[in-house]
């Protein structure tokens, strides 16, 4: 084979590698947009309980910009854009995408916020987070699952994302105090370590219920004068807080 005909050969195979790895790209753009569409009509229908009937465009604009399919194992790629929570190993999973942008929407991320979040898992809530604040520090008491996610995280550019390995219920002292705190592990009650080191004026967003039971997604707001109140919102269903023994 001549050398020209060869570097004909080697230009259509690139053409065509890039054609594939862009309708990859595209296939997932478009599962995406599905994934926003469907996280929307889940808004609207629990607007009742939640008070929020719409994402606000930083939350919509994550959802459509983190790879989802990056954080699931291998063999769940497909199931990547479903709205669902997916097993990451170890016990637990990558939650639901629509309690992922309630969460984020009801913490009411502001560009500047330093923000907690209790339970790394994947690392998807975190990069959600990232896209809308300034800073997160997330913690994983599963350490495979913490180094996995901090691997993760980097290899995606997420500079504003720290990962601590160790137990969530205490918080991060050093860091605090927050204008948010995200917790994805239910506990079977409110870890005061954390209302301690949430900011006056600012919210906690946190599953708290017995693993067997009913859990309830609780809105936590801290006054000026440091006293914390309470709102439910909905059920939901999470892996439990782990502890350090």
């Amino acid at each position: 084979m001549d050398t020209r005909r060869r570097t004909l050969l080697a230009a259509v195979a690139g053409l065509l590698g890039a054609g594939r790895r862009a309708q990859a790209q595209d296939a997932h753009a478009d599962a995406r947009a599905r994934l926003v569409r469907e996280v929307e009509a889940g808004f609207r229908d629990t607007a009742g309980e939640t008070g929020r009937a719409r994402m606000s465009p930083c939350v919509r604009q994550a959802l459509e910009r983190v790879q989802r399919h990056r954080f699931v194992p291998p063999s769940l790629v497909d199931s990547a854009y479903v709205d669902r929570p997916l097993p990451i190993g170890m016990g637990q999973t990558i939650s639901q995408p629509f309690i992922v942008a309630l969460m984020t929407e009801l913490a009411d991320p502001a560009p500047d916020a330093r923000v907690l979040e209790v339970g790394t898992g994947s690392g998807y809530q975190a990069a959600v987070l990232a896209e809308c604040v300034a800073k997160v520090y997330t913690i994983e008491i599963v350490a495979p699952l913490g180094e996995r996610a901090r691997a993760l995280l980097a290899e995606l550019g997420y500079r504003n994302v720290d990962v601590r390995i160790g137990d969530g219920y205490k918080g991060w002292p050093e860091a605090a105090p927050f204008d948010a705190i995200v917790v994805t592990a239910a506990p079977d009650h409110v870890p005061q370590p954390l209302v301690d080191q949430l900011k006056p004026g600012g919210r906690m967003v946190i599953p708290v219920g017995q693993q067997a039971g009913v859990q309830q997604l609780l809105l936590i707001t801290k006054g000026a004068d440091g006293r914390a109140t309470m709102r439910r919102t909905i059920a939901v269903r999470f892996v439990p807080l782990t502890r350090e023994r």
